[in-house]
């Protein structure tokens, strides 16, 4: 495909062409004259304002320019070929209104054709994403059975350890945490086996942005022995939103990553005004190895880096699919201020109200 400078220097040689061909054949009386406005209206219709504009531009100039400078065409002597110059005048004119008009439309339908290839390109990167989710979805399923026998046979070993030792505390303490993680394990493998669409009661009201990332931190607090900055003294917006199930998911796995990777800090920002509601969030470990900064967002990553901390992206490729499901834009990288990654997550204040 060729670049649109290429395709201006194409058509522009092909109007200064067909303009001397016009000089040398009668100027503005050759009846071929119509031709000379077709480059800049395939112009208007399928390359930039700017590039369209200025053909317009020369192809109004030369028209002027072949209204009285030109060759005169030859004719059979017995014949008067002697036209009113206002004849001239007015197919000059003419040509010049339509050259107007039918760039204007040819500009207002190629937007209008590039407008709906977009939301097409979009549409089907949304679906490709879809797709991506369901066969997760599956995956996880499969993974939910499998695991149960293995982790039933932990339990019971459990429970048969804490028989052998139940005069040593020590020992009972951690078989009793060894016991809780698998009963962890059992209710979010349970989860997994139901529907999607049943609701989550980590948060059960609608509330406020800010609420939904004081009630997050803290339950990662509960857990974690990082240090979380919550900013929010930027945040000028206090709206309700709806409870979504996908923004406490994606947000959720945003703030577990750069608990999971810090060192000791995790810093997330709400700035938001009139128009804007934005998150930053955060953190100072090592950031994203830099083979893969141009893939976030895709699933199954691998990186060039043997880190035993390294994942496979689906956390990413999950949490950005389900926010920007819900509108929102989220930009993933590494920080400029610190040495950690930071990700983006921006709203416009109409669309988050609307979720």
């Amino acid at each position: 495909q060729i670049s649109e400078r290429s395709s201006f220097v194409f058509l522009l040689i092909d109007i200064l062409q067909l303009a001397i061909l016009l000089y040398l054949t009668g100027g503005i009386s050759n009846p071929f004259i119509i031709f000379l406005i077709i480059p800049s209206v395939f112009s208007s219709s399928n390359l930039g304002f700017k590039i369209s504009l200025f053909l317009v531009l020369i192809t109004t100039l030369l028209i002027i320019i072949l209204t009285f400078f030109y060759q005169p065409l030859p004719y059979p002597i017995n014949l008067s070929n002697i036209i009113n110059p206002f004849v001239y005048y007015s197919i000059s004119i003419s040509l010049i209104i339509a050259l107007v008009f039918l760039n204007y439309f040819a500009l207002s339908f190629g937007n209008e054709s590039r407008i709906r290839k977009e939301a097409l390109n979009r549409m089907e990167e949304v679906m490709a994403k879809e797709h991506e989710i369901l066969s997760l979805g599956g995956q996880a399923a499969a993974a939910a059975h499998s695991l149960g026998t293995p982790l039933s046979t932990i339990k019971i070993i459990s429970q048969e350890l804490m028989k052998q030792f139940k005069d040593n505390k020590d020992v009972q303490k951690d078989i009793e945490l060894l016991s809780s993680q698998v009963e962890r394990c059992n209710q979010i493998l349970k989860k997994l086996s139901l529907n999607p669409i049943e609701e989550d009661e980590f948060i059960d009201r609608d509330i406020s942005l800010r609420e939904y990332l004081n009630e997050i931190i803290l339950s990662f607090k509960e857990i974690s022995s990082k240090n979380f900055v919550f900013n929010y003294e930027q945040d000028s917006n206090s709206f309700e939103i709806t409870k979504s199930i996908e923004i406490v998911y994606g947000l959720r796995n945003f703030i577990g990553n750069a608990n999971k990777y810090s060192k000791e800090n995790v810093i997330i920002n709400l700035r938001s005004d009139s128009e804007f509601t934005e998150i930053s969030i955060e953190d100072d470990g090592p950031g994203y190895p830099r083979d893969i900064v141009p893939k976030i967002g895709e699933p199954y990553l691998k990186t060039s880096k043997n880190n035993e901390l390294s994942g496979l992206g689906l956390g990413i490729f999950i949490g950005k699919t389900l926010l920007e499901k819900n509108f929102a834009y989220v930009n993933c990288g590494n920080s400029k201020t610190r040495s950690g990654a930071e990700v983006i997550i921006k709203w416009k204040n109409r669309e988050l109200m609307n979720i």
